[in-house]
């Protein structure tokens, strides 16, 4: 085979691959549509519709132990911007934004392209591994190979390997350092100054960061893993489509496969809560050693982002 017609074909699985992270929605009728309630409960999770981007949500809404509640318009979450559309970024506009976190590695942003931001507006990168997730993606699928999917993907391999990387999220100096710096971030952000941080699914590495700080800020565990699992009813129908895509274009026979990397899932969050349980004995300690904020930090973060 030629090098051109190797490079057309890392490319064209390239494109597939970045189509894992990116959603079809209607187009909004306005950027702050209330979203579906995603489990029977007093809160709503508020979703930002757009066409080019499926996981996109305001953080806001949640309550504390204490009965406080977390501001809307202050903290966002999303999942890749590459794809955004004119509307899109429009209505991304109309939030106020004055920061994003880009928490994507480079190959990430080379196959997906770089966030469509509104003028003015440029993403911070700050890089958290995935652990290889997305390279294993472009093997796997690329190979075209069932037996080679099956090898890599199939028997509980993928949701070992997610398990694995969650647990980097706790681990890794370097991720801890990025995390830590994107929360001290938030901790300095007021009513004019919101700021969203993402990664390509936005349910990974944006999970964990959203699960952290709702924590931090005395939201109830289970709220914030509602917060969590929401990814997969937002995202649902995108993935499934993907998968049809995969198995119809022939790369893929048993396009199931890759549903343990899609997915969110409790115990892929509990894998990376056991890590901060064995090193550091609690959350808590976690915050404060672990991600070295100290208490001036987490009171700012509670006294800026929670409403009485």
């Amino acid at each position: 085979m030629s090098r051109a017609a190797r490079t057309r074909i890392r490319l064209a699985t390239g494109a597939v691959v970045s189509a894992l992270a990116i959603g079809c929605l209607p187009a909004a009728t306005s950027a702050f549509a209330a979203p579906p309630t995603v489990a029977a409960h007093r809160e709503t999770i508020r979703q930002i519709p757009l066409q080019g981007a499926t996981n996109v949500r305001d953080l806001g809404g949640y309550r504390t132990y204490d009965g406080d509640e977390v501001r809307y318009g202050q903290v966002y979450r999303a999942d890749a911007l590459g794809k955004l559309t004119d509307a899109d970024v429009t209505a991304l506009g109309r939030l106020g934004l004055t920061k994003v976190v880009d928490f994507r590695v480079p190959v990430e942003v080379q196959y997906d392209g770089a966030d469509r931001l509104p003028p003015g507006l440029t993403a911070t990168p700050r890089p958290v591994t995935d652990n290889g997730l997305y390279a294993r993606l472009l093997t796997a699928i690329g190979s075209r190979d069932p037996v080679k999917q099956e090898e890599m993907l199939g028997d509980g391999r993928a949701a070992a390997f997610m398990r694995d990387v969650y647990r980097t999220f706790v681990t890794s100096p370097e991720n801890r350092a990025r995390f830590a710096e994107t929360l001290r971030d938030i901790a300095n952000t007021n009513r004019s100054s919101p700021l969203l941080y993402h990664c390509t699914s936005g349910k990974d590495r944006t999970g964990w960061t959203s699960y952290v700080l709702l924590r931090a800020l005395g939201v109830p565990s289970r709220t914030a893993e509602r917060d969590y699992l929401a990814s997969n009813t937002y995202r649902a129908a995108h993935d499934a489509k993907v998968r049809d895509g995969l198995k119809q274009s022939g790369m893929m026979q048993n396009p199931d496969l890759l549903i343990p990397l899609q997915e969110v899932r409790m115990d892929y969050l509990d894998a990376a809560l056991e890590r901060v349980e064995a090193d550091y004995g609690s959350l808590d300690r976690y915050l404060t050693e672990g991600l070295a904020l100290d208490r001036w930090t987490l009171m700012k973060l509670r006294a800026g982002l929670l409403r009485h």
